[in-house]
């Protein structure tokens, strides 16, 4: 009995990796054609299109979240069939901007770790990569400035969006806390631990910022004495042991990150845009009151808005909104087209916000 279900398992595996075959086929002629007109080969809009249509299905087995992972590797398989192509991200590997490229790309895709932001923006403006993966805020901690400064002054687009739970470990080689003298992590990341490193007495030990969590892991695990607020896959990564799991403050911490690249998204039907603003009047009484009125009036919800100082202008500021809908939607354009000269739009890409209310 035993076995003839095995060789049933094996013919059904047999018939997948059969479709799976024809599916690339396929793929390889979409890709003949988007070459010769010049289109993107990554598509998130299209990806998310088919993940809704096929999680809507009465499966009895496989799960939405089930559905989404082993799709997300097809489409990084077939991308790669496509066109191979590097996905800059802020490293280094194991680092939460890390999980947040395989999380879109696949374990599959050509990864291009980083030290910097910055050096993720000057990767695919360089075209070192044709994406770029960047943390642009937390729920706890706020906005990452300098994600939004450089989208100021960038070429590149916002083509998607992740937003990824994020969980904290302690981890050291210490078997007791007592023993930890200091700790490394990101600047962040302490500030997301504050009650666990009171309740625990750890405010005496000293509190190391580096660049990624990732980062601290590989220096705590060469360190007596020594421990890392990271992540569990990064502590896995430097065969560090985890002395306490879900360690955050808050347990629905989860950070943003965007997608970069030099292409614009085709309408999804549930999008959201993204906006640099510079105000021209912008120190007469009511200047931000009247811009906004405008999305108002137009019907369109406004997500967010957040302030960033205008360093060579004194005390001003500038302004970057979020929005529901898409560059192309007729009454996103006639606003846009009323304020072109006072905005700059950042990309319009797949709302996983909305995802979020709707599921």
């Amino acid at each position: 009995m035993l076995e003839e279900i095995r060789r049933e398992i094996d013919r059904v595996d047999d018939k997948i990796l059969e479709l799976l075959e024809k599916r690339m086929e396929l793929v390889k002629k979409v890709g003949h054609l988007k070459n010769s007109t010049g289109s993107a080969i990554y598509r998130p809009e299209r990806e998310r299109s088919i993940l809704e249509r096929l999680s809507a299905k009465p499966l009895k087995h496989l799960t939405p979240s089930a559905i989404e992972a082993i799709f997300l590797e097809i489409f990084a398989v077939a991308r790669n069939i496509e066109r191979p192509e590097k996905v800059a991200y802020l490293g280094p590997e194991g680092s939460y901007t890390h999980q947040a490229a395989e999380s879109r790309f696949g374990g599959i895709s050509d990864y291009l770790a980083v030290h910097s932001i910055q050096a993720v923006f000057a990767a695919v403006e360089s075209g070192r990569a044709k994406f770029g993966v960047v943390p642009i805020e937390n729920n706890t901690e706020g906005v990452v400035g300098e994600t939004f400064d450089l989208l100021a002054k960038s070429p590149l687009k916002i083509v998607a969006e992740v937003i990824m739970p994020i969980h904290h470990a302690l981890a050291t080689r210490c078997e007791k806390v007592s023993e930890i003298k200091k700790i490394y992590s990101k600047d962040i990341a302490f500030g997301q631990c504050r009650t666990f490193l009171s309740d625990y007495e750890l405010e005496g030990a000293e509190l190391i910022p580096v660049e990624s969590t990732a980062k601290a892991a590989r220096l705590a695990a060469a360190e007596e004495g020594a421990a890392a607020i990271c992540g569990a896959i990064a502590a896995k990564l430097n065969n560090l042991p985890i002395l306490f799991e879900n360690i955050e403050d808050q347990a629905g911490n989860s950070t943003r990150f965007v997608i970069l690249s030099d292409f614009k998204n085709s309408p999804s039907g549930r999008d959201k845009s993204s906006i640099f603003v510079r105000l021209k009047n912008a120190h007469k009484p009511g200047a931000l009151f009247s811009f906004l009125k405008d999305f108002n009036d137009a019907g369109i919800n406004l997500t967010k808005i957040e302030s960033r100082p205008a360093r060579e202008s004194g005390f001003g500021y500038y302004f970057f909104i979020d929005f529901e809908g898409h560059i192309d939607d007729d009454r996103v354009a006639a606003v846009v087209e009323r304020h072109r000269d006072e905005l700059v739009w950042l990309g319009s890409y797949v709302s996983m916000m909305q995802e979020e209310r709707q599921g």
